[in-house]
């Protein structure tokens, strides 16, 4: 199915807005979790996504490779240095011995609780720097929908 020119040029406008927007959140992010906890944005959400697990802070690596949109290299490689720095721990799986958890430490956990209010700040203060602009304000929008969980007009 061929698409007109016009067609083709609004959905690359789309996917540039979508773009700014996402540098412009995840820069506010990583400068406040830098300064904050010396966290990257990335280690932050693997930290924070193993800390809403059901009481038991761990998950399978591809578990947590889907839920932080990483490759399965970028999990190990990023697991790996938050491990060394004491923050995370893995273990083989007692069920399966082909699977390995990743597990959030008490140092983890601590770390996460500091950064956590700093992430917030930032993702808010990103969120109204964003609203300024009028190209993105339509993604800010979405955001107080998805809080709400209403559905944008």
């Amino acid at each position: 199915m061929a698409f007109s020119d016009d067609a083709v040029e609004v959905r690359a406008q789309g996917w540039r807005t979508v773009t700014a927007f996402h540098h412009l959140v995840e820069d506010k992010l990583e400068a406040a979790l830098q300064a904050a906890a010396d966290l990257s944005v990335v280690e932050y959400s693997v930290l924070d996504v193993l800390s809403r697990q059901d009481s038991v802070l761990h998950m399978r690596m591809y578990q947590l490779a889907r839920a932080t949109a990483l490759s399965t290299s970028a999990t190990t490689r990023l697991v790996n240095r938050l491990e060394t720095r004491g923050l995370l721990a893995r273990f083989i799986c007692v069920d399966d011995r082909r699977g390995i958890y990743t597990e959030l430490t008490p140092a983890g956990l601590r770390l996460l609780t500091q950064a956590r209010p700093a992430y917030d700040d930032a993702l808010q203060d990103a969120l109204k720097d964003a609203a300024t602009v009028p190209e993105l304000a339509p993604l800010v929008d979405m955001f107080g929908h998805l809080r709400s969980g209403q559905t944008p007009a």
